[in-house]
């Protein structure tokens, strides 16, 4: 394999800069500059010098030796003054050593992965982690990076280990032509089957993973000039839709990201809802309002209370109430213009949207881990309460794979591409 090396740290000019370098001359590149290994994990002192015997920087040196490391293999850290003609001078004498290669994006935590230090799963939770930007978001990573679904996981492939190795040691002894199993041994068996898919129907059903890191959807709809522009840059703290008397102002969705309360929210404001006036422009304007109703996390309705559509999550605002009555039948009743209501309508979105994301020390799984453990739900509910063993060692067996898929053990490469591609050189 080769060796790897890159920047780790933020990008210069910074205080100090750490390189790393992972693989079988991460040693040699090493005394390359430094002229010394130091004892593994100890930081020392050292002069770095080029291949001509030039200066290059007074830096600490650390030594991470195989397989006790976060790669898994050799591993350098080289922790120099972090300016932009420092860092440039490190990477060129270190390019210059035969066997060595820059690393390509999240390659340090893919060798990690290949050589058994982490699962994909957290694998998922680092690269989530660096691109946290709320509280929740940096709990809910940190969660899965720590390997708290793993742990899960892990509890799983045993259990179904378990049952399969009962289910086959029945095999081995009926006999070939006439298995006739055990009745009280195949009530056990089904039993238990039943459930491990019970607990994971309960996983399926907890808060999705990418709405804490995506931020949860909140439609803002109502009929022309309802004051939905007006709300959402009074949410948004800025002008960020146009605001006109003139009806149908707002022709397609505007996308505002916010955090109320460290929640990551995506607000839409959307063209207004009326029959039509069969402008073209007009109609895909409010086709993709309906379109985001429909799919949103939430929503905040500015129309008639008995206009409103069918939604889980609605609050029904009776707007500009500074100078038109409150209409009959509202939730909630404010003015974006002096702020009467927004107080309790900032209430209302944070408390809707904490029952909508994990809980306190919850794990919430994302789209890919609840394929595979959907998939795993539907390879035991395929065999039913079955009395042939060999059905069941099958449909456990199909079980087996699907949960494995969601630590990596059944990955493919394309998916491990996508996954490392979303990380920054150095990691």
């Amino acid at each position: 394999m080769e060796t790897i090396f890159a920047l780790s740290s933020g990008s210069p000019p910074a205080a100090i800069a750490v390189l790393r370098i992972s693989g079988p001359c991460a040693g040699a590149a090493l005394c390359a500059l430094a002229g010394k290994i130091p004892p593994p994990r100890a930081a020392k002192l050292a002069t770095l010098r080029d291949a001509t015997g030039g200066e290059l920087d007074r830096a600490l040196i650390l030594w991470f030796p195989g397989p006790n490391s976060a790669t898994g293999e050799d591993l350098a850290e080289i922790h120099a003054h972090g300016g932009r003609a420092v860092v440039r001078a490190i990477e060129a004498a270190l390019g210059a050593l035969p066997g060595l290669r820059p690393a390509q994006p999240g390659e340090f935590t893919r060798r990690a992965l290949i050589n058994g230090c982490i699962d994909l799963s957290e694998a998922e939770g680092l690269a989530d982690l660096l691109e946290a930007e709320t509280e929740g978001q940096r709990r809910q990573a940190l969660a899965l990076a720590g390997g708290a679904l793993s742990r899960a996981v892990g509890d799983w492939q045993e259990q179904l280990l378990m049952l399969s190795a009962r289910v086959e040691a029945m095999l081995d002894f009926a006999d070939e032509d006439d298995v006739d199993a055990d009745d009280a041994e195949i009530s056990f068996i089904n039993n238990a089957i039943e459930e491990l898919s019970a607990s994971w129907r309960h996983w399926l059903g907890r808060p999705q993973a990418e709405r804490l890191r995506d931020g949860l959807t909140v439609a803002i709809a109502g009929p022309p000039n309802a004051g939905k522009s007006t709300l959402l840059n009074a949410l948004a703290q800025r002008e960020a839709a146009i605001v006109s008397p003139q009806a149908g102002t707002t022709r397609d969705v505007i996308e505002v990201p916010l955090a109320l309360d460290g929640i990551p929210f995506r607000f839409a404001d959307t063209a207004g809802l009326h029959a039509g006036t069969g402008d073209a422009i007009e109609a895909e304007g409010m086709k993709r309002a309906q379109a985001w109703v429909a799919g949103a996390d939430m929503l905040l309705w500015l129309g008639p209370p008995d206009d409103a559509p069918d939604h889980p999550h609605i609050c029904r605002i009776s707007a500009q109430t500074d100078h038109l009555p409150i209409a009959a039948g509202t939730d909630l009743a404010l003015s974006a213009k002096t702020g009467a209501g927004m107080a309790e309508l900032h209430h209302w979105l944070v408390d809707t949207a904490r029952a909508l994301l994990p809980g306190e020390g919850e794990v919430a799984i994302n789209a890919r881990h609840r394929a595979a453990l959907a998939a795993a739900v539907d390879a035991l509910d395929d065999q039913g309460a079955q009395s042939d063993p060999l059905l069941i060692a099958e449909s456990l067996r199909a079980a087996r794979g699907a949960i494995d898929a969601i630590t990596g053990q059944a990955g493919t490469e394309a998916m491990l591409d996508a996954l490392f591609g979303r990380f920054c050189i150095g990691k």
